[in-house]
């Protein structure tokens, strides 16, 4: 037998989460302890801020420019290389259990597999899709054809509308206020908890891994829909985190006039956004205006995000607990991630976007690998990023770097981290919603975030960010046009230019919102 993996992904998820990462609030006791005996990473970042173009890059272990998913609503093409038909095909077996998004998830005509499984109710599949040869899909809520709506519309209808409708009825983001504050994408979610989609992907991988032979090597993906947006947890876990006791997040700025300097400082479609006169993404509300964010939303905000992290650290608990009783524990791995941050009130904002800050860019990532691997815990500085997991999966099977991948596996320490050339991350956006179109590239390297604007509606080649990070951790202070600093940002330009690939064109079409 070899490592078995187990692969965690939670959707739009912040560094400071963890307890691990100094998260003060959610408890997360499971996920800590692999910390403290794995590899926790500092400084790991995404390809990209939102989840089709990042869940791409996790399975393709590609840059953007390259698999070409290149926003939301874009999907992987089926030929795509995944690491997962790797691992299936050296005998692993297969399963991805949860959210998967690599195509979109407004398909009412059932014109992509994902959801046409699910309509289907078939979990088996041969030939495997993209390398999966099991998939019970699950995204936020219970409207759609994935397997966990069909199954909470089948045997407890009575809750098919208990979540928030992330939609409205003119298919448009939904900008409702709820909960107790009015705060958008809230609402009081009287799902107990046990048919929560948290609950159910957990229920769902314990099922799937008890139906394996003992001594057969395995790849599950584990991916929760939480914390993303809405914020609609079961009513009854409401109590664990006090809305009304929370300290506001350090990155809000609670003087209105000091946060539209702070935000005038930045590329234009930052402050455009705010004023909600710009809408760039599709996943934040189209009618929600930023400015209009109160302070008690954010707590609210935030105590339902902690509420979440916590039901997730508990599932994921549960989950290695059944993994103890099979025996393999001394023989897994597990990685825990997620595929893009969230604001939670930094900048007064919320949601997501074209923002390439650490609310957005900075992850929680953490390898345990397996006991028997007998590896030392440590932290890495080095910054990584998302790109290199594929490597990384292909490392612990024992295996070579697939040829598809663009960037090694993740290193054990930052002695390795030199050997293995991790010495920058980057991170792409390009958008075209509502005809507005915004072109982002950015390099991280030696502490410095570096953010170039291509041409589009708002900004211009030439435009962008330069934060430092030592002395500015909230980047609120924009460098990039002062001339001490003018050597130095033109260093990380050349070195983006160089490090990242050409982008594959033409591009494919949008075939949905999202």
């Amino acid at each position: 037998m070899g490592r078995k993996i187990l692969f965690v992904t939670t959707d739009q998820q912040r560094y400071d989460a963890l307890g691990c990462n100094g998260g003060r609030i959610a408890r997360t006791p499971a996920i800590d302890a692999l910390a403290a005996r794995g590899t926790v990473y500092d400084r790991a970042h995404p390809q990209n801020v939102v989840c089709m173009p990042s869940r791409a890059t996790m399975i393709t272990g590609q840059h953007v420019s390259t698999h070409g998913v290149w926003m939301n609503g874009v999907p992987l093409p089926d030929g795509a290389p995944s690491i997962a038909s790797v691992l299936h095909g050296a005998g692993y077996a297969t399963a991805l259990i949860g959210k998967a998004h690599f195509e979109p998830v407004l398909d009412p005509f059932l014109r992509f597999t994902e959801g046409r499984i699910g309509s289907e109710r078939r979990t088996e599949l041969s030939p495997p899709h993209r390398g999966f040869s099991h998939m019970e899909l699950a995204t936020h809520g219970a409207a759609g054809p994935l397997h966990y709506s069909q199954w909470l519309r089948e045997h407890h209808p009575e809750h098919a509308f208990s979540y928030y409708p992330v939609v409205d009825r003119e298919l448009q983001v939904n900008a409702e206020g709820g909960g107790d504050t009015g705060a958008p994408q809230v609402k009081h979610n009287a799902i107990p908890r046990d048919w929560y989609h948290t609950e159910w992907v957990a229920d769902r991988t314990i099922a799937w891994l008890d139906s394996l032979p003992a001594d057969r090597d395995w790849f599950c993906w584990m991916s929760f829909p939480d914390p993303h947006h809405p914020w609609d947890p079961p009513q009854s876990e409401l109590g664990r985190v006090a809305w009304r006791d929370l300290d506001l997040p350090e990155g809000w700025i609670d003087d209105p006039a000091e946060r539209e300097r702070n935000l005038d400082g930045k590329l234009r479609h930052w402050r455009a956004w705010y004023d909600g006169t710009f809408v760039s993404n599709y996943e934040a509300p189209a009618r929600w205006v930023p400015a209009t964010l109160t302070a008690d939303q954010v707590r609210e905000v935030n105590a339902l995000v902690h509420v979440e992290n916590e039901l997730i650290d508990e599932a994921l608990a549960r989950v290695l607990r059944a993994i103890d009783a099979r025996g393999w524990s001394q023989d897994v791995d597990v990685l825990f991630t997620t595929d893009h941050g969230e604001f939670q009130g930094d900048h007064g904002l919320l949601f997501k976007g074209p923002y390439h800050v650490d609310s957005l860019m900075r992850l929680p990532l953490v390898w345990a690998p397996a006991p028997s691997a007998g590896t030392v815990p440590a932290r890495v500085t080095a910054p990584v990023g998302l790109v290199s997991l594929a490597s990384t999966f292909a490392h612990i099977a024992g295996l070579p770097q697939p040829p598809f991948t663009e960037a090694p596996r993740l290193p054990l320490d930052d002695a390795e981290a030199a050997e293995l050339g991790h010495e920058r991350v980057l991170t792409e956006w390009d958008s075209a919603l509502f005809g507005k179109i915004v072109r982002l590239r950015t390099i991280h390297r030696d502490g410095w975030t570096c953010t170039a604007a291509l041409d589009g509606t708002m900004n211009h080649r030439g435009e962008g960010e330069l934060y430092d990070l030592a002395n500015d951790p909230l980047q609120r202070v924009n460098l990039w046009d002062d001339p001490a600093r003018r050597a130095l940002r033109d260093d990380l330009l050349d070195d983006l230019a160089r490090s990242l690939p050409p982008e594959v064109l033409p591009r494919r079409p949008i075939d949905a919102p999202v």
